[in-house]
């Protein structure tokens, strides 16, 4: 007779459901981060802005999204876990809606609402992580990270796409129309974050240990000044180069000021607003590292094909887009997989996979041309994902792995501000030597004018060396992690080895 299948306890039911509007959430959420890029041009026609002033749609949600981290652990430390996520939610839902009817004569409350979605963002991110490992013991927190990393992988990845097939036209689905206009980005995303707000009212549970600790106001003060003034100058090398004082050099270099001050109190705080001792543990040190440089390495190249497409290739926001959505779909469909290879081999070995498939796959960039097939770059887009796939939540998982629980909250939020610090540094690194390469090679504004032919030629060569030098960047970074994930600790971290320092 066959055996009766065992059926699932209340317990692991209410796990499942827990982790599901979770990751349901975060993924509308974290999908703001980048959906807004293939829309710029039509935000710039709608509210009459230049493209400076519409950048700052991506520069606001990107600094406000890196300063709430570090706060994040004081709130997950302060706040029931159920409320801070129905809280975060609730924002999220508010500043959606606010974008979704803004008028096109207040850009301000355009920019207010994307404040409002990135704060969520910087709270849901460490929360997701730290609920996971939470709620799964260390034999399949593997696997829950993994799931984990198909979120935090997937929904910046698969914005562009979106967005560029929400303003291709009209699209008609349950009766609904939607697309067609910017508004639409907004709109479409809306009744999903609504339905998880109210089904996270019933079965959303308090599974971290809150205890009542006092808001250190001067640490807040420095870590929003800190983390703001860094971010915003690596986000403005884009717009005016690593040589504008005003823009990136002084903001950076305050920046840098405000956090090694800040560094400095959190050390002697008995119980620090963000805890920077997590860095005496060697093995943290290292993963986190590594997360950073694939960070890096991910964001920035998924910043640079897409413009190298479009100004290149010439395709359209919706081709360029849907060339790299088959990179998004395996990176999805390899981290569970990924993550159940980590909790059986570790993230040594996965890491030196990952970031070799990583290597390989961006080196190949260097060489593209004006006809390169889209084929071709989409497949070494593919195995470039599933490198990052095979890095990105094991490693994760490793850095928390090493830490005792009580400092999981306050790791995975240290984890996260290196994280959105790197994001934000290799997209300025990138699109700074892209940038400048092509202008150094681009041709004498003469010659446009005496031979238009030769001119556009010459733009174009000029343009694919600044995308040459920029892909050979990438490929650095990523090399860079493979020789450093040889450092890494073989195996699968445990409870015995969290104190090894």
């Amino acid at each position: 007779m066959a055996k009766v299948k065992e059926k699932l306890s209340p317990e692991m039911v209410n796990k499942i459901a827990m982790m599901a509007l979770l990751m349901i959430g975060s993924f509308v959420i974290i999908l703001m981060q980048t959906s807004l890029g293939t829309a710029l041009p039509a935000l710039m026609t709608a509210f009459n802005v230049d493209n400076a002033t519409v950048q700052w749609l991506t520069t606001i949600f990107l600094m406000v999204n890196g300063i709430m981290v570090p706060v994040s652990a004081y709130l997950t430390t302060r706040i029931p876990t159920k409320y801070l996520y129905l809280t975060a939610l609730a924002v999220y839902i508010f500043g959606t809606v606010l974008a979704y009817t803004a008028p096109t004569s207040a850009f301000w409350l355009m920019m207010l609402a994307r404040a409002f979605q990135a704060m969520a963002a910087g709270i849901v991110m460490p929360l997701m992580q730290v609920v996971a490992l939470t709620l799964f013991s260390e034999n399949s927190r593997g696997k829950a990270m993994g799931a984990i990393g198909l979120v935090i992988g997937m929904a910046p990845a698969i914005g562009p796409t979106l967005t560029g097939w929400i303003l291709d036209g009209k699209h008609n689905f349950f009766g609904m129309t939607w697309g067609g206009d910017w508004r639409s980005i907004f709109g479409i995303v809306l009744p999903l974050a609504i339905i998880v707000f109210v089904l996270s009212i019933f079965f959303f549970k308090n599974v971290l240990e809150t205890k009542k600790v006092s808001l250190d106001v001067r640490s807040l003060i420095e870590s929003t000044l800190g983390f703001g003034m860094l971010l915003f100058g690596f986000a403005m090398v884009s717009d005016h180069g690593w040589g504008s004082f005003t823009y990136v050099i002084a903001p950076i270099i305050i920046g840098a000021m405000i956090i090694a001050e800040f560094t400095r109190h959190q050390l002697h705080m008995e119980k620090p607003f963000l805890d920077m001792r997590v860095f005496m543990n060697k093995q943290f040190t290292i993963t986190t590292t590594l997360v950073s440089l694939t960070f890096i390495a991910m964001l920035g190249v998924e910043m640079v094909l897409p413009t190298y497409m479009q100004t290149v290739r010439g395709l359209s926001a919706l081709d360029s887009g849907l060339t790299l959505l088959p990179g998004a779909l395996m990176m999805g469909f390899v981290s569970p997989i990924a993550g159940s290879f980590y909790d059986k081999y570790g993230a040594k070995r996965l890491a030196i996979f990952g970031f070799a498939l990583v290597t390989m796959a961006t080196l190949p960039y260097y060489f593209l041309t004006e006809s390169t097939p889209s084929a071709y770059i989409t497949v070494l887009y593919m195995v470039r994902m599933a490198g990052v796939a095979f890095t990105m939540m094991p490693l994760t998982s490793s850095a928390m792995g090493v830490l005792s629980k009580e400092q999981s909250a306050q790791g995975t939020a240290v984890n996260n501000t290196a994280r959105q610090i790197a994001a934000s540094l290799g997209t300025a690194i990138l699109a700074s030597v892209m940038q400048s390469v092509a202008n150094d090679n681009m041709p004498a504004a003469s010659l446009k004018e005496a031979d238009p032919l030769a001119f556009g030629s010459k733009a174009i060569s000029a343009t694919l060396d600044g995308f040459h030098t920029s892909f050979l960047v990438a490929a650095f970074f990523a090399l860079a992690a493979f020789i450093l994930a040889f450092f890494l600790h073989s195996g699968k971290v445990n409870p015995s080895n969290r104190k090894e320092k």
